[in-house]
């Protein structure tokens, strides 16, 4: 066969799509979709961070601690008096409020989930001195032990979309519209982000979390409440993923499913080793960066490739750059 004719035999039989021009096409499209699906990843890559920096542990549950947020984010909707269907017509300040309570509700359940999971699964290990892999396999349990609760509960569909709020233009970039919802994602994640990093870095518990990242013992020595220090790592990471469950559930309404946090989970982990594990503002590049290359990635393969793109750029970090884009953990960021 001759090898010009092999692009064109891969597009007939789907086996992979290499399609510039799409690309060019969709560019900005997919530049808008790209930011606002990071800025989730990137919350939720904020709480792998965090509790990687602090104890060297990859919480492989966190991804169900993000879900239940999801579904706190629904029963919120639903308890509201909103069922799936048509969006309502709401006032500004109605829905603001509506909003603020959901993201109230996320956040608390996603906040206590991530405590009991660091106080049922995780300390009761390292008080026995646990070796890493334990925790490692035990963190993969409890994810699972968190799937199968929702399962039980509420059965293997994801839970029928409620939309508060209909996906409305507000301005265009390059031709490109930009929605209310986008607009609320970008910039409500940006200023969570700022908000935990100024947390970490310019706080009295800020120092206490970047203390036991650098050298628990010493800490401890220097009057540190280690345990609470943890707990308190954990919190954060829940509460951030608590947020980045509204704004799923508000970009993905459909999103509620006992797998749901999975991928996401899987997918927000990569954003945290590709802007480097145990670095806050390297899970915010990360974060972002995974978004865009996903949706490039998708425009030029096709839409079957998007996960691959993702999985693929892990690798090729890994191979060259092992410590991540940033690099350096929590215990030696600027003090």
């Amino acid at each position: 066969m001759h090898h010009s004719s092999a692009l064109y035999l891969a597009q007939d039989d789907s086996v992979i799509n290499f399609d510039v021009a799409g690309l060019v096409d969709q560019f900005w499209a997919n530049t808008v979709d790209g930011l606002s699906q990071g800025s989730i990843y990137a919350l939720v890559a904020l709480g792998y961070t965090l509790v990687y920096g602090v104890l060297k542990l990859i919480n492989f549950a966190h991804s169900e601690v993000f879900i239940y947020g999801a579904y706190a984010t629904w029963f919120t909707f639903y308890g509201l008096g909103f069922r799936p269907g048509p969006t309502p017509e709401l006032a500004v300040f109605e829905l603001i409020g509506f909003l603020l309570l959901a993201l109230l509700a996320a956040v608390l359940v996603s906040g206590a989930t991530a405590v009991v999971l660091e106080r049922v699964a995780y300390r009761p290990l390292r008080n026995r001195g646990a070796p890493r892999l334990v925790f490692l396999i035990t963190a993969i349990g409890a994810s699972f032990v968190l799937q199968q609760l929702i399962f039980i509960w509420r059965g293997g569909n994801p839970e029928q979309a409620i939309r508060l709020l209909r996906p409305e233009p507000v301005f265009e970039v390059f031709g490109v519209a930009i929605t209310n919802i986008t607009i609320i994602i970008v910039l409500a994640s940006i200023l969570l982000f700022f908000i935990a990093d100024t947390f970490v870095n310019r706080t009295r518990f800020g120092r206490g979390i970047r203390a036991v990242a650098q050298d628990p013992d010493t800490a401890t020595l220097m009057g540190v409440n280690k345990e609470r220090v943890i707990m308190l790592t954990f919190l954060i990471g829940g509460l951030l993923a608590g947020a980045a469950a509204l704004f799923y559930m508000m970009k993905i309404p459909q999103g509620a499913s006992y797998q749901g946090g999975f991928l996401l989970g899987l997918k927000a982990f990569t954003a945290a080793v590709l802007g480097g594990i145990g670095n806050l503002r390297g899970a915010l590049l990360g974060g972002l960066l995974l978004g865009l290359m996903e949706n490039y990635g998708q425009s030029l393969f096709g839409g079957e490739w998007r996960d691959v793109v993702a999985f693929v750029l892990l690798i090729v970090i890994l191979m060259f750059r092992p410590t991540g884009i940033l690099g350096e953990s929590l215990g030696k960021a600027r003090v």
